[in-house]
């Protein structure tokens, strides 16, 4: 999680920025199989697995994505790692609510993209 987006978003600082980093920075990984293990490699993002932050600053990282589906009059539902955007509509509206989705789709696609969030397109559906 960038700390600059908890800094301006959400108004944290000093000492407790202080602590996020120490808690989000310098995380490496390797896999261990009997006696044999990987090579160490160091992790550019994310949070520590199992870790109890871990959902919450999820949370705080997909926030975003509430303001993207309202911004298309859709209403967005958020568990865990699933995110549901809906609409409702009179029948004579629907192709309109379509296309609403289907931009929504395309700049939920970006910002997952550029917020290193994989989107698994085979569970997307419209």
């Amino acid at each position: 999680m960038s700390l600059r987006r908890l800094e301006m978003s959400y108004g944290l600082r000093s000492h407790v920025l202080g602590w996020l980093q120490s808690y989000l920075g310098n995380h490496m990984q390797y896999v261990r199989r009997g006696t044999a293990s990987s090579t160490v490699t160091f992790l550019l993002c994310g949070v520590p697995q199992g870790s109890v932050l871990g959902p919450i600053l999820f949370v705080l990282y997909t926030e975003d994505l509430l303001g993207l589906a309202e911004k298309h009059q859709l209403r967005p539902h958020l568990y865990a790692d699933d995110t549901q955007i809906y609409g409702s509509c009179h029948p004579s509206a629907a192709s309109q609510l379509q296309q609403w989705l289907s931009v929504c789709v395309d700049e939920v696609t970006l910002w997952m993209q550029s917020n290193w969030l994989p989107l698994n397109a085979s569970k997307t559906q419209v």
